[in-house]
């Protein structure tokens, strides 16, 4: 009990001061109240007068403290606390086994709905009294219903006709938390790790319950708490129990725990000789783990796995398959309810062809002899979380085995935490990217929720952009992207302007004209980003190891596939990368329609034309520009985009507190900066293969390119 109530004062103590420290800070997130409205907050206070909610768990208790919290931070009201409804305007909140017997009836229909975990929202009449009443099956709908109905009322929105039924179309809704031991973080923006392993399990600093809350709100159920390179330490005892204790604060918000394995653990941790997957002593050793895993967690969710894959080892190491490797920990995970995640992020021994196309080539002969508890993690595309990717030649390519999206929230390739990208649109759009493997409308998300292919078990996952940073993003904006994610994890084919507009509404309010002028700023972020670094289909450009600036020139490298100019290929004859017959053909990957799309470079949409194609510098494209104009207007265009969202800024001065403003203006500054390097590094690099002029009207590059060339950065976050 004390437990449970140090959690529900501390909630309420968060809460409460959302408004002050949280909102100067953005530590808050999008769950920071601010008081509604004269007109609406009157209206607010006449519908919600009285609160019937039996609690029956902690999470319950968390629900009920969170919506008292709310309505006292947007209301400045606090409902009567009621046994049964006894005027107008009463909140009931429950599931079939709490909620009284009419008001249940009331909604009764809407029940097989709503699933395990999902909800409903309705607006009903009981002994002829208006009533709301928020309904799940389990307490975990409770949960995800209550913050839902916060929701709503943070955003001002009308809540006397509701009539909302919503479940989650995708299982297991995950963020992969690339944190190191020493609590570094690979391709980290935002600070050091969340986790502080030196002080857990005895001290449970109170930021894990304030991360598990704000992975609630949003619908997120599980969390891999190590990097995918991971180091075998992370399976002792010792560490066994530090997870254990995280995995007790996140436990009542509804989250599980997973960890990633290093597949040499049994060599490491056991002493054994190998860790051949089909030697019975490792088969032995994995058994007896995995038991004491969940001796110190009951509800564990399983392992996520990177094997062969940039020096991490696997089964390969030992002749034997992908499959085999992750069926092995399947069937010790199965007795237990856990699940693998066997990621198709995937090297080859010897350079490749075409890096495009080894994820494919490797896993596709393997498509049904995967266990019934292994779920395949693939990438958005086939390289590496770059600004744009066509989807994963593997979505639509195994439909006999289970297959899960993994998006990068952490801004990698796309400015760290230094640029405003929203990448709502980046997600959506590759999970409405049809794969036509059978025939139209089979999109990427049918993949991903099951529907397509009736897999048992679905799930998707989003490599977390979250650290020690006051504001958990680094960027203020990039707070964006990790609720964006969750709310396409709940449902894959919601409106990515939809929910920039909720997170805006949330974060900073509801003033119609800073709402007005930021939503297009975040819906043409992602594009103007491509603009500046790699546009019309370029891509890998970045600089060498630490992924910060433009590196174009990079050469010369332990593999060809980790250099720029593998990819872009650029030389006197022209630039791209050709996938189609007379390449690689990467294109023979994907199904007939979508080889149509991409195969003409007449007919190939401009976002993709240098992924597919080597063209030569004249190249007419549509707009009638010779390719060489084009790219140029591209890359100028950008950073002209990105002065334009800092004008666009500044004009909000005095609608957000200061101390944001001021943070924003100046990454926005930055950002810019930045731009312009991208610009003028690519541009000159590019011009010296195409011998032609920067189209007139545009400003030359400030320096020569030996001068970007030249630029070292040391310290750069993230590695």
């Amino acid at each position: 009990m004390r437990a449970l109530n140090y959690g529900t004062l501390l909630i309420l103590a968060l809460s409460l001061c959302a408004g002050e420290g949280n909102a100067q800070s953005g530590y808050g997130l999008w769950l920071g109240v601010k008081p509604a409205s004269g007109e609406r907050s009157a209206s607010y206070k006449k519908q919600l007068s009285a609160l019937l909610f039996p609690v029956t768990n902690e999470m319950d208790s968390i629900a009920k403290q969170e919506l008292l919290s709310a309505l006292n931070g947007l209301i400045g009201h606090t409902p009567k606390q009621v046994d049964a409804i006894q005027e107008e305007g009463t909140i009931l909140i429950g599931t079939p086994s709490t909620l009284p017997h009419l008001a249940r009836e009331a909604v009764a229909a809407h029940l097989p709905l709503m699933g395990t975990e999902g909800y409903g929202i309705y607006s009903i009449t009981v002994l002829e009294k208006p009533a709301t009443v928020i309904l799940a099956n389990t307490t975990n709908g409770i949960l995800y219903g209550t913050y839902a109905f916060i929701g709503l009322l943070q955003r001002n929105e009308d809540i006397s006709s509701l009539a909302i039924t919503s479940q989650p179309k995708v299982e297991l809704r995950l963020l992969n938390h690339w944190d190191n031991l020493d609590r570094t973080v690979e391709r980290g923006y935002a600070g050091f790790s969340l986790w502080d392993w030196h002080r857990l399990p005895g001290y449970r600093d109170p930021r894990y319950t304030d991360y598990a809350r704000a992975n609630a709100s949003i619908g997120i159920n599980g969390t891999v708490l190590n990097n995918v390179n991971a180091n075998a330490l992370m399976l002792t005892t010792a560490y066994l129990e530090k997870a254990a204790a995280l995995a007790d604060v996140f436990r009542p918000y509804g989250i599980r725990v997973y960890l990633s394995a290093r597949f040499s653990a049994p060599v490491e941790l056991g002493g054994l000789e190998n860790a051949d997957p089909l030697n019975p002593a490792v088969q032995r050793w994995w058994a007896d783990k995995v038991a004491e895993i969940y001796g110190h967690i009951p509800d564990f969710g399983g392992f996520l796995v990177k094997a062969n894959s940039e020096g991490q080892p696997g089964p390969q190491n030992y002749g034997r398959s992908h499959a085999d490797g992750a069926n092995l920990l399947a069937d010790v995970l199965k007795p237990h309810g856990g699940v693998v995640m066997w990621r198709a992020f995937v090297y080859e021994d010897t350079e490749p062809e075409d890096r495009a196309k080894q994820a494919y080539n490797e896993f596709k002969p393997l498509g049904g002899t995967f266990r019934d508890n292994v779920i395949i993690q693939v990438k958005n595309g086939p390289i590496d979380f770059q600004p744009r990717e066509p989807f994963h030649p593997l979505f639509g390519a195994m439909p006999r085995s289970q297959l899960m999206t993994e998006f990068q929230i952490t801004q990698e390739y796309l400015g760290f935490a230094t640029h405003l990208v929203y990448l709502g649109t980046l997600f959506s759009e590759t999970l409405q990217a049809d794969t036509y493997a059978d025939g139209p409308g089979s999109t990427v998300a049918r993949i991903v929720d099951g529907s397509l292919n009736g897999q048992a078990i679905t799930a998707i996952a989003g490599v977390a952009n979250t650290g020690t940073a006051i504001n958990w993003t680094g960027h203020p904006f990039a707070q964006a992207n990790w609720y964006a994610y969750g709310r396409l994890a709940w449902d894959p084919d919601l409106d990515a302007a939809g929910i920039a507009e909720e997170w805006l509404r949330l974060t900073f309010g509801n003033d119609a004209s800073f709402i007005n002028a930021l939503l297009p700023i975040m819906m043409r972020s992602r594009e103007t980003t491509v603009n500046y670094m790699t546009p019309l289909g370029l891509h890998h450009l970045m600089g060498w190891d630490h992924h910060f600036g433009p590196g174009p020139w990079i050469r010369d490298k332990p593999r060809a596939d980790w250099t720029s100019v593998y990819y872009h290929n650029a030389s006197k004859d022209g630039i791209g990368f050709d996938r189609t017959a007379t390449g690689s053909n990467a294109l023979s990957q994907y199904s007939s329609e979508v080889r149509a799309l991409f195969e003409n470079p007449q007919t190939c949409p401009d976002e993709y034309l240098l992924w597919f194609h080597h063209l030569p510098w004249d190249f007419r494209m549509k707009s009638d520009e010779t390719l060489w104009e084009a790219l140029c207007r591209h890359y100028y265009n950008g950073v002209e985009e990105v002065a334009a969202m800092q004008t666009v800024w500044e004009a909000q001065r005095g609608k957000v507190n200061d101390t944001i403003f001021r943070e924003v203006t100046d990454l926005l500054a930055m950002q810019h900066k930045e731009a312009k390097l991208w610009r003028d590094a690519c541009v000159l690099y590019f011009q010296q293969f195409s011998d032609m002029p920067i189209p007139e009207g545009l400003e030359p590059p400030e320096h020569p390119l030996e001068y970007y060339e030249q630029l070292k950065f040391h310290f750069v976050p993230g590695i």
